[in-house]
């Protein structure tokens, strides 16, 4: 488990399918997720059962969901992951969702992927790690500015939501640029072994 000041993250639990469940098919949380996209939901509860077969078995060397609790209630509020981790180029995609609509706004979303970014630069020695968002979800937008993330680039138009074309927004963060060293770290040995 890693704690900040709004939220936990822990490890992914069979359990946690009945949130994202809900998530996946809440109008409002794909929206703002994926700007709507098909690929996120709706879901079958069937689906979201397959799908956590597979994510209770990755390999937290190469990607990993967590899952997102509030700090004060203990209740889940929404995941974060980590995929495409190389560690020979030193790079890895992030993303986060909120599934909640009541934490949305609190700083919640920032503080879950604040934990991840700080364990992955430690426990990975990674370079560098990124994360997308659409062009109207300017909540994200801010959110990812704030904690450091730069701006790196657009895929003009390749969004489509309610017959409006946005932008897909690519972040990046290099080591440098976060607040804590690497201390010679260049293995796996910070994974704890459940997660």
């Amino acid at each position: 488990m890693f704690e900040g000041k709004l939220v936990r993250l822990r490890a992914l639990h069979s359990d946690d399918a009945e949130q994202h469940l809900r998530w996946r098919n809440d109008p409002e949380v794909a929206r703002w997720a994926t700007a709507s996209h098909p690929s996120f939901g709706p879901v079958t509860a069937e689906a979201i059962g397959l799908g956590f077969e597979t994510m209770l078995r990755l390999d937290p060397r190469e990607s990993a969901v967590l899952t997102v609790e509030d700090l004060a209630s203990g209740s889940v509020i929404g995941m974060t992951d980590y995929r495409d981790l190389d560690p020979y180029a030193g790079v890895a995609t992030l993303g986060v969702t909120i599934g909640e609509r009541e934490f949305w706004g609190r700083g919640h979303g920032s503080d879950a992927l604040r934990l991840l970014v700080d364990h992955l630069f430690g426990a990975y020695c990674l370079s560098r790690l990124e994360l997308d968002t659409w062009s109207g979800n300017e909540r994200a937008v801010r959110a990812f500015t704030k904690l450091g993330f730069r701006e790196e680039g657009r895929r003009r138009s390749s969004v489509l939501l309610d017959g409006k074309r946005y932008d897909s927004v690519l972040f990046g963060m290099l080591r440098e640029e976060w607040a804590r060293p690497c201390d010679g770290v260049d293995d796996f040995r910070g994974l704890p072994a459940d997660m």
